[in-house]
């Protein structure tokens, strides 16, 4: 059976990655902007109101580091595999139960009357492909899983940001990795301790008293 279990972090740090450089490029078109315009123009807008570009703060959080040691992910990321192993070696259970099966037919087909060849043949046959049905199953069974573990894990690092942006002063915060477009952070900008501090701590939160996650959720 082809491995059918799939990381979680590439497909969520694609979708952050778009977020983040998209942003990042606004931000260095509003540099290049106001060196050539010099003191002609003082203040840029973004969204709603207006912020004074000497004033603008940017942070960046380190990814691998963020989503290596957050809990939440570190738990559903073992759930994960667990499951998977579970699904393959049931799927491998079923493919091996019907090899018997095959083999035993393969020993006794010269016995058989030729309608009870044809009848095993047919029988088998349909197992087959119960089988591969079976194993698509799992597949997107685990597929669905992981999406919806990505989104939630997308929701949550985002909905974080975007409060600790708020209570910082921060107008942009970036992605740094190796396939970002984030060259180089002083390590003045880099919010990523506080960052998985901060989501720990809410996790923790959660697992203490799972009515937070509920509440949090309602009010959204």
């Amino acid at each position: 059976m082809p491995p059918i279990y799939q990381n979680p972090i590439t497909t969520f740090m694609k979708n952050l990655s778009i977020i983040l450089n998209i942003v990042l490029l606004v931000a260095v078109a509003v540099l290049y902007y106001l060196h050539f315009a010099g003191r002609k123009t003082e203040s840029v807008s973004f969204g709603p109101g207006d912020t004074t570009a000497v004033n603008l703060k940017i942070a960046y959080i380190n990814s691998d580091s963020v989503l290596k040691h957050y809990d939440y992910l570190d738990y559903n990321r073992q759930q994960m595999e667990a499951k998977t192993k579970k699904m393959d070696q049931d799927y491998r259970n079923r493919a091996m139960g019907l090899q018997s099966e095959i083999s035993a037919y393969q020993r006794n087909v010269n016995s058989m009357t030729l309608g009870q060849a044809r009848a095993t043949e047919e029988d088998l046959t349909k197992k087959q492909q119960n089988l591969q049905l079976y194993q698509q199953s799992l597949s997107q069974q685990l597929m669905d899983e992981e999406a919806k573990l990505n989104r939630e894990l997308y929701g949550r690092i985002t909905t974080f940001l975007k409060k600790y942006g708020q209570e910082k002063g921060l107008q942009i915060v970036l992605k740094f990795d190796q396939t970002s477009d984030l060259l180089y952070g002083g390590r003045a900008l880099d919010i990523s301790q506080d960052v998985i501090k901060g989501l720990n701590e809410g996790y923790q939160s959660e697992k203490a008293n799972p009515k937070t996650k509920a509440d949090s959720v309602t009010s959204k």
